[in-house]
């Protein structure tokens, strides 16, 4: 019977040439998580534009020097921004933005933004200033601060200043909390 099967796999096998290779092909090779590792943060930095966390130019919303500001994202309750506007929530921090660079006063501001969130701080004032730009045009700082606080995710409203704060020159800014007493939504 073992002869049977021998030569019913030898006719099987006619004109089969064996094999040059005695390895086995196990697919193709793991890549070098240290190489890899390198291309994927390199890919993340961009040498030719500064960005700061998500805050853009793209689009700067222009205000007037006097032109009070005002806003509010969506589920803040018209109660929290009424008592923002009139100063009755006290703000735990102040940053002064007055002639900084427009890039610098972006940086300047989402590390504040940052800290104060790290601290759990319900509302801080902006100092942004409102002076008139020699060329004619509307504040600069004052408008990127509009444009920047709209942008920035734990920025729940933000409004100008009474006028023993800076009025319109300033905003109150008021932020999420996240474990203190629960969410601020």
């Amino acid at each position: 019977m073992q002869d049977d099967d021998f030569s019913l796999f030898q006719s099987e096998v006619k004109g089969v040439k064996p094999l040059r290779n005695d390895r086995a092909d196990i697919g193709k090779p793991k890549p070098d998580r240290q190489q890899v590792q390198a291309l994927r943060q390199a890919a993340t930095v961009r040498h030719d534009v500064k960005v700061v966390d998500g805050l853009s130019d793209q689009f700067v919303i222009d205000v007037g020097p006097e032109d009070p500001l005002n806003w509010a994202r969506d589920g803040v309750q018209e109660s929290q921004t009424r008592k923002l506007k009139l100063g009755q929530i006290p703000f735990e921090g102040s940053l002064d933005l007055h002639g900084m660079a427009v890039e610098k006063a972006r940086e300047i501001l989402w590390e504040f933004l940052a800290e104060a969130t790290r601290l759990e701080i319900r509302c801080v004032r902006v100092t942004h200033g409102k002076a008139s730009r020699l060329d004619g045009k509307r504040p600069m700082i004052k408008s990127h601060v509009n444009t920047w606080l709209r942008q920035h995710p734990q920025v729940l409203g933000f409004t100008s200043c009474q006028a023993k704060h800076g009025g319109t020159g300033a905003v109150y800014v008021m932020l999420r909390r996240t474990m203190l007493e629960g969410r601020d939504e």
